[in-house]
């Protein structure tokens, strides 16, 4: 009896360890109108967009983020991690308190209209 009851205690923990891990990560879908540019996220190219960006950075870390494209001008904006609350990491923070830390993430989804060059 003692046997089982260390394994569901070892499945409990494991379970809880993922669901606060996983609230640590914020991800947000970066695209462009229209689509196709160019995308550096704190200065190192990444791809094109449309783009899934994730990271692991804390409540209000900022993340600078350059879209260029042939024929337009170049888009810079920053994005910050305090849009949106994370209910997982809300409640993991009631049991280990560095997950508050991870409380906000990004928007799911920013779109950036980028204007024609001159």
């Amino acid at each position: 009896m003692k046997k089982q009851t260390l394994s569901s205690k070892i499945l409990v923990g494991l379970m809880a360890a993922t669901i606060f891990l996983s609230s640590c990560v914020s991800t947000t879908l970066i695209q462009s109108v229209p689509s196709g540019a160019k995308i550096y996220i704190d200065g190192e190219t990444v791809g094109t967009t449309p783009h899934t960006h994730s990271d692991k950075k804390i409540i209000f870390s900022s993340t600078s983020v350059v879209l260029e494209k042939e024929g337009y001008e170049p888009f810079a904006t920053t994005v910050t991690r305090n849009e949106e609350p994370n209910v997982g990491a809300i409640i993991g923070g009631f049991f280990i308190w560095p997950i508050w830390l991870w409380a906000l993430d990004y928007k799911p989804m920013r779109t950036y209209e980028l204007r024609p060059a001159e």
